[in-house]
């Protein structure tokens, strides 16, 4: 891939701050051979002065000529959910003709849905928004329960900080999962979500809340190569299985073995993209255990073998 990546931020008028803050927050942050990996333009229909949801003024330079030399196309939400700028409709739409990846964050999938791109499509938005989505465009396959959907070379990210989730998941497309990894800690957000290939919907770990297991999830991430088992995180943490348990599900939405089969599988993912290690000691590092396991939960998660997806995501240098 040609350096930087360019993308294109769509701000409507009114635009959500937080929206159109994220992408900057995490492409600004990415850099692959000491060279930045994104370039980041905001545009508008009209530039100038324009207003955010929350009534403070933004200025806009670029206007909506920079989506044509974009790569990549992020439309961010507004507070005008259901009039979209026919300007940005027309945008977007030759974006799409053009072969370009486009993107959207809360109600900016109403924009994507205007210009026909997610007829026939799975997409998402803000859970709030996801019944009248569904009813202004029924041809739509609207996942109300997901955090981001990418469906080919569409993506679509629900509310708030699914944009996060969503913008990751873009760079370990581009640069892979052990750079969309420094970018999360560097941000200081959640690792990087489970990943894909086109035309794959995406159902992601729920956000994070609270941090009284943190501790607990950041040791037994500093020991997937170990046989570890609800009783070890329960000493680790310092309480009963059972209250290890619901305080687990309290602050990630899933189980304790539930979070920790989804790390292993990330970080197996992460070493198929990054190292040319033999399958068994791939599987062996993520705790696994062994080549067959490793077969059944990478295909599971991604739908490809772990040969397969080395050979579609490693980013290895041919030698």
């Amino acid at each position: 891939m040609p350096l930087p990546h360019r993308v294109a931020v769509i701000a409507p008028s009114p635009v959500s701050m937080f929206n159109l803050s994220v992408p900057e927050l995490l492409f600004e942050k990415v850099e692959v051979d000491g060279r930045p990996g994104y370039e980041l333009v905001v545009c508008t229909a009209e530039p100038g002065t324009i207003v955010t949801s929350g009534g403070l003024e933004l200025r806009v330079e670029r206007g909506l000529d920079a989506v044509a030399e974009a790569d990549t196309v992020v439309v961010a939400g507004t507070g005008r959910r259901y009039a979209p700028d026919p300007r940005v409709v027309a945008a977007v739409r030759a974006a799409e003709v053009a072969g370009k990846r486009i993107a959207s964050i809360c109600s900016g999938a109403f924009v994507l849905a205007e210009a026909g791109l997610l007829e026939g499509r799975a997409a998402t938005t803000y859970h709030g928004l996801a019944a009248e989505l569904r009813r202004r465009y029924p041809s739509v396959d609207v996942q109300g329960d997901v955090l981001y959907v990418q469906d080919g070379q569409v993506m679509t990210a629900s509310g708030y900080a699914a944009g996060i989730d969503l913008c990751l998941h873009m760079i370990r497309t581009d640069y892979g999962a052990a750079v969309a990894n420094t970018v999360a800690r560097l941000a200081l957000v959640a690792p990087v979500r489970p990943g894909g290939q086109t035309q794959f919907t995406q159902t992601p770990l729920p956000a994070e809340r609270g941090s009284v297991c943190k501790d607990t999830r950041g040791w037994a991430m500093r020991n997937l190569d170990r046989t570890l088992t609800l009783a070890d995180l329960a000493r680790h943490a310092g309480v009963s299985v059972r209250t290890l348990s619901r305080r687990f599900h309290a602050e990630t939405g899933v189980s304790p073995l539930q979070w920790l089969l989804h790390q292993r599988i990330e970080r197996a993912k992460e070493l198929l993209e990054t190292t040319a290690l033999p399958m068994e000691q791939v599987a062996r590092a993520c705790g696994l255990g062994t080549a067959d396991s490793l077969r059944q939960h990478v295909h599971r998660r991604t739908g490809l073998t772990p040969s397969a997806y080395r050979a579609t995501f490693s980013r290895l240098a041919a030698g």
